[in-house]
């Protein structure tokens, strides 16, 4: 049964807090001085992306004849983006394209992780827990990264109304999300401080809540008008965050489930790729603004990838292996990453999906260790338990 302080503590984050502002979920956590110029960014794809969609192998002799209509680009106005000899970007993301140019975009294909059962809600667990198996491990690998980060833990933010699993662990961290809540009176404000005098922990919330609103550019937004203006509207709010206390965010995109229609220009499928180049470029523009790109990385990823071959209703189906981005200032980009497997039917996994031929563990390793400098044995001790053997990428300037 919890005891009425613990209620009252909940009160005071969901209740009271959220009319102060955007904040959906408050840390009762005291701020602390930034440990570190590293700034970090998680962003997860729910529903599975397809990277063949996102990052073509035009170049691989099988992908014309693997693809059919998913491998034709012309409804777009353009072709693929280039990248390399082999690899291109989906028409619609040109934000991305420009950063790739600009050095800041390296490109992780067949890249995925040990689950292979193709089940969002195991994979996402999976993605999240930073574990080889669902529920093997019941927090996240980021949570528990920044409680290892030595004396001074990392402070995190999640752009969202409740922290997710992968930020889970035994700090707290702060949310934020837009609010439509009226601001209180002045005179309720007045009554919940003289209410919570008396104790150090509820006191502390409320006034971290007040702290947080008047920040500027921290009150409340109008979020109406669709998911790409919500996401891009979470984007900047990130780079506001990551200008002041906190060095890690979270983002979180759903709607890459794509089993129907993928091709379509206006489809769910397009949709989300205008919504996530969008949003990258607006999370650049506002860490740049703010002298903080050059100290940034970001890692965009899913659960899983989907089947080469399109469906009968022109979409894809659950794959394994997939794509990944790391981008940002402190980015070695403007490369693609990969030990290509081929998209012939022989060279597929289980003859249907595209191979995993690199963890994605070995990225968060090396963004961990290498840029959030976090020991790597805490790294294989208690954020990414069974990766020690993975292999270092080359992902960041020196």
């Amino acid at each position: 049964m919890p005891s009425r302080r613990h209620v009252l503590a909940r009160f005071a984050a969901a209740a009271a807090l959220s009319p102060l502002g955007p904040l959906a979920r408050l840390s009762l956590a005291a701020p602390g001085p930034r440990s570190g110029d590293a700034r970090f960014v998680f962003v997860i794809l729910r529903g599975g992306m397809d990277g063949l969609t996102a990052v073509p192998a035009v170049g691989d002799p099988a992908f014309a004849a693997a693809r059919g209509d998913l491998g034709r680009f012309d409804a777009f106005g353009s072709g693929p983006l280039p990248l390399d000899g082999t690899f291109a970007l989906h028409p619609l993301l040109t934000r991305l394209h420009a950063m790739y140019g600009q050095g800041e975009l390296a490109v992780l294909h067949a890249t995925g992780q040990a689950y292979r059962e193709r089940s969002h809600f195991d994979g996402q667990q999976v993605l999240e827990s930073g574990g080889t198996k669902p529920y093997q491990l019941n927090d996240g690998w980021l949570g528990r990264a920044l409680a290892g980060a030595g004396a001074q833990p990392l402070r995190g933010v999640a752009l969202d109304t409740a922290v997710p699993l992968v930020l889970r662990g035994p700090h707290e961290v702060d949310t934020w999300a837009p609010s439509f809540l009226p601001d209180p009176s002045d005179d309720l404000v007045a009554r919940l401080e003289a209410m919570y005098r008396g104790d150090p922990d509820l006191s502390r919330a409320l006034a971290r809540a007040r702290g947080l609103h008047e920040m500027p550019g921290m009150a409340a937004n109008d979020a109406a008008g669709g998911h790409a203006r919500a996401m891009t509207a979470l984007a900047a709010k990130a780079a506001e965050f990551l200008q002041r206390e906190s060095q890690v965010a979270v983002l979180d995109m759903t709607g890459w489930d794509s089993h129907v229609g993928q091709a379509a220009p206006q489809g769910p499928t397009s949709n989300s790729l205008r919504t996530l180049d969008a949003a990258l470029g607006t999370l650049r523009d506002g860490l740049q603004a703010g002298g903080t790109w050059s100290r940034t990385v970001v890692i965009v990823a899913t659960e899983f990838g989907r089947t080469v071959a399109i469906n009968g209703t022109q979409g894809t189906d659950h794959g394994s292996g997939g794509v990944a981005l790391a981008l940002g200032g402190a980015v070695r980009g403007g490369r693609v990453l990969a030990d290509w497997p081929g998209l012939a039917p022989a060279q597929r996994y289980q003859g249907r999906d595209l191979r995993t031929t690199t963890d994605l563990r070995s990225a968060l390793r090396t963004v961990l260790a290498e840029h959030l400098q976090i020991a790597p044995s805490v790294i294989d001790r208690r954020v990414l338990p069974d990766s020690a053997g993975l292999p270092r990428l080359d992902l960041l300037r020196a």
